[in-house]
């Protein structure tokens, strides 16, 4: 496992959503660090968006983004609880045609490491919808953080051996 260094890095076009009822752009401290380590590492966050927990919303704006032939990625983070307000994996539920179940699998088995069993606490998940990449992550920094730099930075980079999701992406609308 490890960087290919003779390909080219490509960017890809990635969307971040909050999904709070109380967050605003000035104390959305996770969205914040979901779009600087999206930038520092080379890719284009094309929108930053903050929703509320209402699932009609929520599904609006998703498909929004997998139908902007612009975006190839969309993460959000929030939501992914167990409260009544927590929506977002039914909203993925909603727009996705393939899951990823690992992805929630693995985000929960890197997190053990960090918040011990309040990690099954989080229905993080991730899907494909019409050839754009969904992951719903925590709303927390530190779980933003830990499944960007523990899954997202290789998993978006084409250069990343011996597989990665960028790699992918041209076949996505096969049928």
């Amino acid at each position: 496992m490890t960087i290919d260094e003779s390909r080219p890095f490509v960017p890809v076009n990635i969307v971040v959503v909050t999904v709070s009822d109380t967050r605003t752009e000035d104390t959305d401290v996770s969205g914040a660090a979901l779009v600087d380590r999206a930038v520092q590492a080379g890719h284009r966050v094309v929108a930053r968006r903050i929703v509320p927990d209402e699932l009609k919303t929520l599904v609006g704006e998703l498909n929004q983004w997998i139908d902007h032939d612009e975006v190839d990625v969309v993460i959000t983070t929030g939501g992914t609880g167990v409260t009544g307000r927590d929506i977002t994996p039914e909203a993925l539920d909603a727009v996705c045609e393939k899951a990823i179940p690992g992805f929630g699998e693995l985000f929960r088995w890197l997190s053990y490491d960090k918040i011990g069993t309040s990690t099954i606490q989080s229905r993080a998940t991730a899907g494909v919808s019409r050839g754009t990449y969904l992951f719903a992550l925590p709303g927390s920094p530190g779980a933003c953080k830990d499944a960007w730099d523990g899954i997202l930075a290789t998993q978006l980079d084409v250069r990343w051996r011996p597989c990665n999701f960028v790699e992918l992406m041209p076949r996505l609308r096969e049928s």
